[in-house]
């Protein structure tokens, strides 16, 4: 993948990019109107003198430094809440939260503008003068209410952005995409490398983030060479380990180097895992919502099952169409790239396993997600494998449930439930 894509993936979750732009964008600002001169007895003119405007932008100055404090704190505090009562997975949806990006650029480009000021509002030369930039400073006092605005819409988006629904609903919105991206479509049976493959290995350790299949199908045709990766996207491999093996369609020698090359192009590795391509992550978020929930530190089952519905959608769009492995061929069959990804049994059972073992003695928590499976059961339509899937998982529910449950009388809605499921899927 290329560098500058790499860097601009991360720079959308860099909390620091949009305020240091601001800060420079103000000081430039501040340092063209500070050439304008205006009559000052027009309406956009400051009307005190030159040493009410230092003293104005001085108080600006300092205004501001506290606002910033106060904002960085109350970041803090909803990352820590965040982090603790849901998931640490959720910390980079709040640090991508570009409305928190903006506010947070405003006060330092308003900060920036007022402090860069001082350096010629009253002075010339270094002695006091009488002449200064009176539009220059009225934008100033503008930028300050701007500011306070801002701050007010802060507070409010702050505490709409750490309520529970709120939160999931992000990593629902969030995940959709990879879920339902239309570049990973399966096919039954996908072709092993042959033993004289060459493997590629990872030039740096973390997690298989993007794969542009287009760039590398064009790449490996170019190259008269088939591609398979090993990790699927969103797995975490180490360096030197095998990354993909590329092995010539005649059988013939593969150039190291050219194949390294192409691989290393179209294939990302990062520090952490990202929903660009990665359905699971998404998955994985909600589901250690669910399961933070049902911990005995917590025992809020009603989250859990918050949690749950928010993954039937999810799980509604996986059981709608094919997904997992995606295999690239060219006009005449052969194959071309290969990307494995993970099946819907396999997404299936990542999440009710979890949920399962925490929440199955919790009767509100088997019933919601056994309504999940009977939605994943009415969009798989006719795929046997996924129904199959779906049952099993029910089974291995409702035995974990009876099992678990201590009074009979409430797992009376859990097997009517239950049979709605084995209804769906005979």
């Amino acid at each position: 993948m290329d560098t500058r894509e790499a860097l601009g993936d991360q720079s959308r979750g860099a909390l620091w990019v949009v305020p240091a732009v601001c800060g420079v964008v103000a000081l430039a600002a501040g340092a063209a109107l500070s050439y304008v001169d205006v009559d000052p007895r027009s309406p956009l003119a400051f009307q005190g003198t030159a040493e009410d405007a230092r003293a104005m932008l001085v108080d600006i100055s300092g205004t501001m430094i506290t606002v910033i404090a106060l904002l960085l704190g109350l970041t803090v505090v909803a990352l820590q809440l965040s982090s603790t009562q849901f998931s640490p997975r959720l910390l980079r949806n709040f640090l991508r939260d570009r409305p928190n990006q903006i506010v947070l650029g405003a006060f330092v480009g308003t900060f920036a503008y007022s402090a860069g000021g001082l350096f010629t509002v009253g002075v010339a030369g270094g002695r006091l003068t009488d002449d200064f930039p009176r539009l220059a400073v009225s934008v100033a006092i503008a930028l300050l209410f701007v500011s306070l605005g801002l701050l007010v819409y802060f507070a409010d988006h702050l505490v709409h952005s750490i309520q529970v629904e709120n939160i999931m609903g992000v990593v629902e919105r969030n995940a959709l995409p990879a879920v339902r991206a239309a570049d990973f479509a399966v096919e039954t049976e996908t072709p092993a490398p042959p033993p004289s493959a060459l493997a590629v290995p990872a030039v740096a350790s973390g997690y298989l983030q993007h794969v542009d299949t287009s760039r590398l199908a064009a790449d490996a045709r170019a190259l008269g060479v088939a591609v398979r990766l090993r990790p699927r996207i969103g797995e975490h491999l180490v360096a030197g380990t095998v990354l993909a093996w590329v092995w010539s369609a005649g059988g013939g020698p593969v150039d190291p180097e050219a194949a390294g090359r192409i691989v290393a192009k179209s294939a990302r590795i990062g520090f952490e895992r990202t929903l660009e391509q990665d359905a699971a992550f998404g998955l994985r978020q909600l589901i250690d919502m669910a399961c933070k929930a049902l911990s005995p530190a917590v025992n809020d089952p009603y989250t859990a099952v918050q949690a749950i519905e928010h993954l039937t959608v999810l799980y509604g769009a996986l059981a709608a169409r094919p997904v997992g492995d995606r295999v690239v061929r060219d006009p005449s069959g052969e194959v071309v790239v290969v990307v494995p990804g993970r099946r819907f049994e396999e997404h299936l059972a990542l999440g009710c396993g979890l949920i399962r073992r925490y929440g199955a003695g919790e009767p509100t928590v088997a019933y919601a997600v056994l309504r999940m499976l009977a939605t994943c059961a009415e969009l798989a339509g006719d795929d046997e494998a996924k129904r199959a899937a779906v049952a099993r998982e029910a089974d291995l529910l409702l035995d974990a449930a009876e099992r678990e449950t201590v009074v009979e009388a409430d797992l009376v809605s859990v097997r009517r439930q239950a049979e709605v499921v084995r209804r769906a899927v005979a």
